[in-house]
């Protein structure tokens, strides 16, 4: 059975390459999910296949999971299409999306094909992997290997000196327990001071009293 080895690069990230080898005579379905074997994806997304020329035009569409619109379009199945159907270039191109909702974007490219297959091998097989994948992002999905925040990541206020009770300085109890700002002290002084000058009637322009002389 003659086999084809693919190419797949990640359209957005052409440093992410893999290489797999598949059976003339599997499926699209079969390259769907050995395409995700190989990036650690969930493959159970809508996506497509798209027959391409060398540009990277899309033509006709394969899907997986389609929607009603394509149903309605007719479109063809993966498990329903075997690859040798539109191979018909020795670099044939298919450009693929992956889950429509938060789509990845691929180029598949065929390298060559081998004439036999490698006894004891399942598959399709992953050849050849180049690069990390990007994080699979699904919606209404938290991931769970996001950074937990801890106290340590406080420790630079220690650093500059902060000392949480020096907080109080800003604020102060009422007798309800609520906060309340503090007023400012040496503005009350300066008031202090600028109301006694200002109130004191005894007081008199000494350079006048000179020019009464």
């Amino acid at each position: 059975m003659a086999l084809y080895r693919f190419r797949v690069t990640f359209e957005d990230y052409d440093d992410v390459t893999r290489e797999i080898d598949i059976k003339s005579n599997q499926n699209f379905e079969d390259l769907h999910r050995a395409i995700h074997q190989s990036t650690g994806y969930n493959p159970e997304f809508s996506s497509s296949f798209y027959i391409s020329n060398d540009q990277w035009i899309k033509g006709e569409e394969i899907t997986y999971l389609p929607n009603q619109k394509r149903i309605d379009r007719g479109v063809s199945l993966m498990d329903k299409v075997k690859l040798s159907s539109f191979i018909d270039d020795p670099h044939q191109k298919f450009y693929y999306t992956f889950n429509f909702d938060r789509p990845y974007d691929f180029h598949v490219e065929l390298m060559k094909i081998i004439l036999d297959e490698t006894p004891g091998i399942v598959y399709p097989t992953v050849v050849k992997s180049v690069g990390e994948a990007p994080r699979q992002i699904i919606p209404g999905v938290i991931p769970t290997d996001l950074p937990v925040s801890t106290s340590d990541d406080f420790d630079f206020l220690n650093e500059v000196g902060f000392n949480p009770e020096d907080a109080e300085d800003f604020s102060e109890v009422d007798e309800h327990g609520e906060h309340v700002e503090k007023e400012d002290e040496t503005e009350e002084e300066e008031d202090e001071f600028g109301s006694e000058f200002s109130d004191d009637e005894g007081f008199e322009d000494t350079d006048k009293s000179h020019d009464d002389y």
